[in-house]
């Protein structure tokens, strides 16, 4: 028999428009979850995201999906919000060394927040976000430990937790998944990855530009995948 929608579980799926979250979408939607997505207008450079956001929730079946609007420019402190150029044919991601111009001051602390009072208000237990560990550029908030943490204080600042009613958790799939085992999972899913763009320094038409450091991840990644890269690209990396 099968459950009702009222025993259904939610879900808040973080959906920035790139290959992880896409993926990451899919996944939760398998296991069974009614998917709200959240995507954040925060005044990024590669704005072009959001409408890839838009198309990936509607081709997968999400519930709905919302866009919040953050004014991180203000803030600045990264190429991503700041006249600040992003940094191109970068081995950062390879060496870990260093944490690249293109990390953005508490970002995933911000989303995961109001993701978080999202999933209150609709009384969602679970909170999905398609961080990785492995072919990242080594932003630290996409840690297992950061996201332990976050998880932890969640469930000490909700009212639906302190009164005892449900538990946050704190989703990552794909937090151990090379960039091409997170390629074969979604392709196996169902992704359409011609939708997904991943480029932080995009043409003004959208076209990745093939040189940063989440162009180069994601290129090499679907080479290790031995799948075609649907991505028009202004210039390769060969």
């Amino acid at each position: 028999m099968k459950n009702s929608a009222k025993d259904t579980p939610k879900a808040v799926v973080l959906l920035s428009g790139g290959l992880d979250s896409a993926t990451t979408l899919a996944a939760a939607i398998k296991d069974g979850y009614i998917c709200h997505t959240l995507s954040f207008d925060y005044g990024q450079r590669h704005h072009h995201e959001l409408a890839a956001g838009q198309r990936i929730s509607v081709a997968l079946g999400a519930a709905d999906h919302k866009v919040i609007r953050l004014d991180l420019r203000s803030i600045g402190g990264s190429a991503l919000t700041a006249d600040i150029d992003v940094p191109k044919q970068s081995n950062q991601h390879e060496t870990g060394s260093e944490i690249p111009a293109t990390y953005v001051p508490a970002r995933n602390t911000i989303f995961l927040s109001i993701a978080l009072a999202h999933a209150e208000v609709l009384g969602a237990t679970d909170i999905f976000i398609g961080v990785n560990a492995v072919d990242y550029s080594g932003y630290p908030d996409c840690r297992p430990e950061y996201i332990e943490a976050f998880e932890q204080m969640a469930n000490l600042a909700t009212k639906t937790a302190v009164q005892g009613k449900q538990k946050i958790h704190i989703r990552t799939p794909l937090i151990e998944l090379p960039k091409s085992e997170i390629i074969k999972k979604g392709t196996a899913l169902g992704v359409d990855f011609s939708i997904t763009t991943s480029c932080y320094d995009p043409s003004p038409e959208g076209l990745a530009c093939g040189l940063c450091d989440s162009c180069v991840i994601r290129r090499k990644g679907f080479l290790q995948a031995g799948i075609p890269d649907p991505t028009i690209y202004v210039k390769k990396n060969e």
